[in-house]
């Protein structure tokens, strides 16, 4: 199976790209599916790797699962094998993938009982479950932890309404508490709720479903329990992580795209993040359009300070961008210090980027300062791997800005959180091959 892609760079792009639905909205929604016994309709999925893998553990558990186009699928759950948690299948399946801890929520509040096996994912650092489980804790919840199996399971005869103050705005830890709540008996209120546009659309989607939340949007929600939920139609968001990769792939490759059905509304701090760093748009109806650009600079303070860009929790910048401002930094005209706060791992790509000639001091494993080129001269290919998601997609789009040819391996990676990237870019003028 060819598991690494031949870059060649110095090509300008030219066209317009649809963003593929939301990856962290989809991992939510899906498990949604387990609370209700009725149908329901989900479009806009997008076809990654992480996404069919969860679709795959909810088929294996019972769940209808039609497929209706594309993008749209029907499910339902209304014979559920909780039998299938305890198998080997389920124990390796459940393992190679970090969304599947949000079966546990829509389980636990339906069948009074969830098993989950410690789930994998990205290696960007420690991302502990607490959360989560002191959530499922705070509603009634008896929790156990098998550490020779690394087997977590969750039971519960009675789940109560609480008060449920989170140590972490954790967005899985925040969906899977909502989720274990909605059928909860009385009131529950999470503060220091996350509030990102994927928990807005879970909750909005579950009030839909008949569940009674609110304060959605803010980080603090009060849920009053409901007897059951029934089915409904729900259509994810565009990747907001996808607009702003492509924001930073027409700035470094100086490509004139436009990125299209953008949900403007939805995208937060994003935009005004890419503006500081000099890139120009213009906003047409729900479409971004961003100009070819000789050069862009990046913006001082008032006080002509070096700008920071560092991330945070919902409103603030997502951390899913920093590696891609990190990128485009490089070839800008002036400086920047990226601060990755919430991973401590995921500035661990910056080596490579280095010896394709960039300028970079690595600070620590948060804080990496980046002296932009101005394009004095262009990054050179070279061979590399990639550590995660993000960074495999920044160090595409550095691969597609660079002199000659690069190859990256461990393309499995960025195929976990984007829908045939290759093919994609290539219809816009990219040259981007897979080899073995």
């Amino acid at each position: 199976m060819a598991n690494s892609f031949e870059v060649t760079g110095g090509k300008k792009l030219k066209g317009e790209i649809t963003p593929q639905g939301a990856k962290n909205e989809a991992l939510q929604i899906l498990c949604a599916v387990l609370l209700t016994p009725q149908k329901m309709i989900l479009s806009n999925i997008p076809a990654i790797r992480d996404v069919m893998a969860l679709i795959d553990i909810l088929s294996d558990l019972g769940v209808k699962v039609e497929k209706l186009s594309d993008d749209t699928y029907a499910f339902q759950a209304d014979h559920i094998n909780l039998d299938y948690l305890k198998t080997d299948t389920y124990k390796k399946k459940g393992a190679s993938l970090r969304g599947s801890i949000m079966i546990m929520g829509p389980l636990l509040t339906r069948f009074k009982k969830a098993y989950l096996p410690k789930p994998g994912g990205d290696k960007i650092g420690r991302r502990r479950l607490d959360t989560h489980f002191l959530g499922f804790e705070k509603l009634g919840a008896k929790f156990n932890y098998d550490s020779n199996e690394t087997f977590y399971s969750v039971e519960a005869g009675n789940l109560q309404g609480t008060y449920v103050l989170l140590d972490e705005p954790s967005v899985t830890g925040t969906a899977n508490i909502v989720m274990t709540a909605v059928m909860a008996k009385g009131t529950t209120t999470i503060f220091n709720a996350a509030c990102e546009p994927y928990l807005q659309q879970l909750c909005n989607m579950l009030n839909r479903m008949g569940a009674k939340i609110s304060g959605v949007g803010s980080n603090l929600l009060t849920i009053e329990g409901v007897e059951e939920l029934g089915g409904t139609e729900h259509r994810m968001l565009p990747d907001m992580i996808e607009i702003g990769s492509f924001i930073g792939l027409a700035a470094m490759t100086q490509s004139e795209l436009t990125i299209k059905n953008c949900r403007l509304d939805m995208l937060g701090n994003i935009l005004p993040v890419f503006q500081k760093l000099g890139i120009q748009m213009d906003f047409r109806g729900d479409d971004i359009h961003i100009p070819a650009q000789e050069r862009y600079e990046i913006q001082r303070f008032i006080d002509g300070s070096i700008l920071t860009v560092a991330d945070g929790p919902w409103p603030l910048f997502t951390p899913d961008l920093l590696s891609i401002v990190l990128v485009i930094a490089t070839q800008a005209k002036g400086s920047v210090l990226i601060h990755q706060k919430m991973f401590e791992s995921r500035l661990f790509f910056v080596d490579k980027l280095i010896d394709m000639g960039a300028q970079i001091i690595l600070c620590d494993p948060h804080r990496a300062t980046v002296i932009g080129i101005n394009r004095v001269y262009k990054l050179r290919g070279i061979t590399m791997s990639s550590p995660d998601i993000r960074a495999g997609v920044a160090l595409l789009i550095a691969a597609m800005s660079a002199e000659g040819k690069s190859i990256i391996n461990n393309i499995d990676q960025i195929d976990r959180g984007y829908q045939r990237i290759d093919q994609r870019l290539n219809a816009l003028g990219a040259s981007i091959q897979r080899i073995s």
